[in-house]
């Protein structure tokens, strides 16, 4: 992604940012604790919701997200956070050495979004949380979804491979997570196909 493709996605998060996403994160990120990974850290919006006292690394591929990702860093966004410059499909981290992996509008664009889950599930120890964000496919046979089947081979190549019909919650459970109560809403002043959203923690299975 060039640089003003990176601004762009800013502005166009502005809106949704303002009027619901800020609210969604400080209420999935504000309780975490131990040492965790943010895959896909993107330009940082995430930084200024985590809690003090975190052991965190940030996962962005992306070049151009990263300036801006380092930009808010080096402004005071998270005390100690590092990152690093590879992609979720194969983590440069230990089996089971995580107490949670944060996924905030990320599964909708990795190229392997089942090895991804994979490889989240592989990282975490037992009891450990993946605490996810992701806008997602609408029902099927809706007209929503139509759109969206019509509109994502465009929308993928002016949004940085950001695929708009992807099932994230269904493909979470069949890697092996355990629901906690997730919450299903629309993304505030967004683009009516990229409304649809899941967030909420799903728990590998067993005990820290």
């Amino acid at each position: 992604m060039s640089q003003w493709m990176a601004w762009i996605y800013e502005w166009m998060m502005a809106a949704p940012e303002a009027h619901c996403l800020a609210r969604w994160r400080g209420e999935l990120l504000g309780g975490l604790t131990g040492k965790g990974l943010e895959i896909g850290a993107g330009t940082g919006l995430n930084l200024r919701h985590y809690p003090a006292g975190l052991e965190l690394t940030l996962l962005e591929p992306d070049a151009a997200m990263r300036v801006l990702l380092e930009k808010r860093l080096a402004e005071g966004g998270l005390s100690g956070a590092s990152i690093l410059t590879e992609g979720a499909e194969r983590l440069p981290l230990a089996d089971e050495s995580l107490d949670f992996v944060v996924s905030t509008l990320v599964c909708c664009t990795v190229g392997d979004p089942v090895g991804t889950l994979a490889e989240i599930h592989r990282v975490l120890r037992p009891g450990g949380q993946l605490v996810f964000m992701e806008h997602v496919g609408a029902p099927a046979g809706t007209f929503s979804r139509r759109v969206q089947g019509l509109v994502e081979p465009v929308w993928k190549l002016f949004a940085g491979g950001c695929h708009l019909t992807r099932d994230t919650g269904p493909a979470i459970v069949e890697a092996g997570f355990e629901s906690e109560g997730w919450i299903e809403a629309p993304m505030c002043r967004a683009p009516f196909f990229v409304r649809p959203t899941v967030r909420g923690i799903a728990r590998k299975g067993g005990r820290i």
